[in-house]
């Protein structure tokens, strides 16, 4: 299955590839907005998608090997990614072109804001990677667990730990300890 995005709303519109050969045109409508289109089979001109761009940052199975990323868990929204945090402040929020936040989720989850949250990666007087979430603000809250954030709380996480954007669910991966 292959996913076109419509240049008018963004909306993801699937279609079965194998249905087509190399240099035939299709035209599509868009369920959202109604924008017609047309597509050429064959090599794309568009922007790569995130597992595409973010396939460098990582390594084999998946684990970003800087600094640590961000798993967001497939659900109707959206599908699977996992996408590589970078020192300094991530911020995270909903895709939409022109945007201009460092770490998007391509969804169409509408309680995910803009931006919704920023996770700051830092290190501690150790030199140990450290973790902070703080909330965008947001319209639907950033939960860490099942307790939200306060308006100006920030709350150290850790590898594994689970947040929520909305309907939303990220896990994240910190890198594997260097042992001495």
């Amino acid at each position: 299955m292959k996913r076109v995005r419509c240049p008018k709303c963004d909306n993801f519109i699937t279609f079965d590839e194998t249905k087509y050969s190399a240099g035939q045109s299709l035209v599509f409508q868009c369920p959202e907005c109604g924008k017609q289109f047309g597509i050429r089979m064959g090599v794309s001109k568009l922007r790569q998608t995130q597992k595409e761009e973010n396939k460098d940052a990582l390594n084999m199975e998946g684990q970003a090997t800087d600094f640590g990323c961000i798993i967001v868990i497939e659900n109707v929204f959206h599908y699977k990614q996992t996408i590589p945090l970078k020192m300094g402040d991530n911020q995270i929020g909903r895709y939409q072109k022109g945007n201009p936040i460092n770490t998007p989720i391509e969804t169409v989850d509408p309680s995910m804001d803009l931006l919704h949250c920023t996770l700051t990666v830092s290190r501690d007087k150790r030199g140990n990677l450290k973790y902070t979430l703080k909330d965008g603000p947001s319209y639907t809250g950033t939960f860490v667990g099942d307790e939200i954030l306060g308006d100006r709380e920030r709350r150290i996480i850790t590898d594994g730990q689970l947040f929520t954007l909305g309907a939303t669910s990220i896990i994240l991966r910190t890198p594997p300890k260097e042992e001495d």
